[in-house]
Order: C-alpha cells, then sequence, then structure tokens
C-alpha cells in the first residue's frame, strides 16, 4: 500500500470516528475491509480507480470464498471511502457509485420461545440459591442472573451490557440511560425482577470486597469489565443447565427475543425500533415474520368484511 492511499485511508477513519462516533471495533473492521481493497489495488493510484476496478476485487473476494453477506460488507465500507475521497476533493468521482452489491437473502434472526427464556432465568435463579456452593461460584451466578434479566428485559446490545455503569444497578427509575451506537442516547424499560437482580449482584460483590469499579460487571483486562466472549461462554454453560441446545443460543438471540415477543404481543414496531437503537426501521422489520399468524387473525376477526360464518 502506498503511503498516500496508507494517509487517505487514516484520514477516513478519523472522520468516521470523529463526525460519526465510530467506535473501535467498528473502525478495526473498516480497516480491515479498506486494506484488502487498497492490498488488491496494489499501487494504483485512488483517484484513477475505475467501477471495473472494484468489480474485479468483488470477484476476487468471491473466488476466495466470501459469502455474499461478508461481500456486503466489505463493499459497503469501500462505498464509504471512495464517497470520503469524493467529497473531500481527493478524487474527481465516486466509482463505487455504480456498483450493485452482491446478492443476498436476508436470514430471519434465530429465536428461542418465551418459555425457553423463562426456563433460562429460572435456571440461573436457582442457581443462585444452590446449597453447597463457593462464593466465588454464587457470586458468578449473581452475575449471570443479573445478566440475563437485564438483558431480557432491555434488549440491549451485548456490548451496552456489559459496559453498563455501576449505577445501572442503583438506579430508582424504571428504566436506563443508554448510549449506544454513534454515541446516541435512549431510554430503555427496567422491570422489577432486572432491578432487584442488579441490587442482589452489587451486594455481593461489595461483601466479596471486590475494588470499588466504575463498571457494574467488572474484570480484569483492558477494558476493565466482562467481555463478550466470557458472557457468550457462561450463557451457553447455562443454556446445558436449562436443558436448551447451547450451540444455538447467544447473547444476541436473547436481544432477538426480546423484540420479537414484545410484536408477538402487539408492541408498535416504531416503539421497538427505539427501544433496539436502530437507526433505520428497515433494520427492525426482519423481526415482522413473527406477526404473520397475529396479523391474519386480527384481519380475520376485525375486519368489517370478514366472513362471520
Amino acid at each position: 500500500m502506498s503511503r498516500i492511499a496508507r494517509a487517505r485511508l487514516n484520514g477516513f477513519l478519523d472522520m468516521l470516528a470523529a463526525e460519526r462516533g465510530a467506535a473501535r471495533n467498528t473502525l478495526e473492521a473498516y480497516q480491515r475491509d479498506v486494506d484488502d481493497y487498497l492490498e488488491f489495488l496494489g499501487g494504483r493510484a485512488l483517484d484513477a480507480v475505475e467501477a471495473d476496478d472494484i468489480r474485479a476485487w468483488l470477484a476476487d473476494i468471491s473466488a476466495r470464498g466470501l459469502k455474499a453477506s461478508s461481500a456486503a460488507r466489505r463493499l459497503s465500507a469501500v462505498r464509504q471511502f471512495h464517497r470520503f475521497l469524493y467529497t473531500e476533493g481527493f478524487s474527481p468521482g465516486d466509482p463505487s457509485a455504480a456498483i450493485e452489491g452482491p446478492r443476498q437473502g436476508r436470514p430471519l434472526p434465530k429465536v428461542i420461545s418465551v418459555a425457553d427464556v423463562d426456563r433460562l432465568i429460572e435456571t440461573a435463579r436457582r442457581a443462585c440459591g444452590q446449597e453447597g456452593a463457593t462464593a466465588a461460584a454464587r457470586l458468578r451466578a449473581l452475575r449471570m442472573r443479573c445478566l440475563i434479566e437485564m438483558l431480557y428485559a432491555t434488549g440491549l446490545r451485548v456490548s451496552e451490557l456489559i459496559a453498563l455503569p455501576l449505577s445501572a444497578a442503583t438506579t430508582r427509575e424504571r428504566f436506563l440511560v443508554v448510549r449506544g451506537k454513534g454515541d446516541k442516547d435512549r431510554l430503555v424499560p427496567l422491570n422489577e425482577p432486572a432491578r432487584e437482580a442488579g441490587r442482589s449482584w452489587l451486594g455481593a460483590l461489595r461483601e466479596s470486597g471486590a475494588a470499588e469499579s466504575r463498571w457494574l460487571f467488572p474484570a480484569e483486562g483492558e477494558s476493565g469489565h466482562l467481555t463478550r466472549q466470557a458472557f457468550g461462554r457462561d450463557l451457553k454453560v447455562l443454556a446445558g443447565a436449562a436443558g436448551l441446545h447451547a450451540a444455538a443460543l447467544s447473547p444476541h438471540v436473547l436481544r432477538h427475543a426480546f423484540a420479537s415477543h414484545l410484536l408477538q404481543n402487539g408492541a408498535d414496531l416504531r416503539v421497538v425500533q427505539e427501544l433496539l437503537g436502530h437507526a433505520d426501521i428497515a433494520t427492525t422489520q426482519i423481526y415482522t415474520h413473527v406477526l404473520d399468524d397475529r396479523l391474519k387473525s386480527m384481519v380475520r376477526d376485525l375486519h368489517p368484511l370478514a366472513d362471520d360464518a
């Protein structure tokens, strides 16, 4: 990669961080995707790139066996990179504007039933009072119960959940103010079971003599709080204890369950969009498949021209 290309990429990443509030993980993903593209271009000047060059790169990553969804993500990063170059005056045009993305079907989110969520939560609650458990095991059980109760009550992204501040367990309000993608704040509900689980976890954490932390789920490591990987592993262990298929369960699946169960019970799609922190309602519409039967029954039962027979 040429020195100029590297400087342009760094400028693009700086823009994403400053103007869009992109998180570190997002910036690293953009860098990897655009790096791959620039390596394919070799030493070609960025202001001389044409649409055929981008098509050749797409053909190359397809030949490497990348799925359509992965190719679409990489193309999105390259589109934004070229738009940045054009907007900043580094390129006379945007060669990506004429490129069609790879066709892909949008997969339906994995969802577990309300009964399965109930079983998962009940298993987490029982583990907190298990006789003969060590102090460390009880502490882990209380943390897992708090994580599960809060995740299903709020529908938070796992990155938002593990980085909750200590105040999330001490608030007297029935909602949390969460800072999500793009540093945008939103209100999410906090039911009484989640609040009680938070208080129990925090009380046990302080009794254990753990050093005070700004995080609700503190841990050793660079971030200072629990990692997504550690939570995911513990959740699979809990799923196994609850008799559920552990391989099909993840924190993201519980977020999907939160949204799907709300819609099944009559919540408005716009409300769910706000709770999930989706900037575009099109992202939320992947959940509308769960509404098919309910909408059909509503039309059958409530439409004035419905058959009375």
